[in-house]
């Protein structure tokens, strides 16, 4: 099995590389809003217990995954390299996969801002996420998350991942040719 886990700021084209990820190699798609938008209406005013369901959810999900005899999965991830809560949870992802015997890559996506500005209003992102429908909602979060935690890593910060790792520069490539090259760099 394989694990592929997307990472990169807002809009930088997670959802939309991993779709394309998935239907050149037969992967499955596990966007992280599908867990999100599951509790985020009904818990609205409650930050901790939808967090806690979200988190809960996900963890059965990769739970019943990594026992199956599917090929892999894409999970997508905005990590926040500054907090090690993130950190942790991204090792404890991966520890999950591999005690399976499953392979994990990570791929780093980084994109100039006002492009993602403008993907942050793109019809596949509204389709596929309803929590982003909310235009005005959306562009506050996009502002206020990027302007609290760091959302790419720094140069030689994730060194540790070794071959398992790679950084790409989606702002001029299209989702096609960002997912070519993952499938093309892990043998997928």
């Amino acid at each position: 099995m394989k694990l592929v886990i997307i990472t990169g700021p807002h809009a930088v084209g997670k959802m939309t590389v991993g779709q394309e990820l998935c239907r050149i190699t037969g992967m499955k798609l596990f966007h992280n809003h599908m867990t999100i938008d599951v509790v985020s209406n009904l818990f609205d005013s409650m930050p901790a217990e939808r967090a806690r369901l979200t988190e809960l959810f996900r963890h059965e999900i990769f739970d019943s995954f990594s026992r199956s005899d599917e090929y892999g999965m894409v999970f997508t991830y905005m990590w926040a390299f500054d907090e090690p809560g993130d950190w942790k949870y991204i090792r404890d992802v991966e520890e999950l996969f591999a005690s399976r015997g499953a392979q994990v890559y990570y791929v780093e996506l980084e994109a100039h801002k006002d492009v993602r500005w403008e993907r942050n209003h793109s019809e596949n992102r509204l389709l596929n996420k309803p929590s982003k429908r909310d235009l005005k909602r959306s562009d506050w979060l996009f502002e206020t998350i990027e302007g609290r935690y760091r959302l790419n890593s720094l140069p030689g910060e994730l060194d540790i991942l070794g071959e398992s790792y790679m950084r790409i520069d989606n702002t001029d490539l299209s989702a096609g040719q960002a997912a070519q090259m993952i499938k093309e760099r892990f043998a997928l």
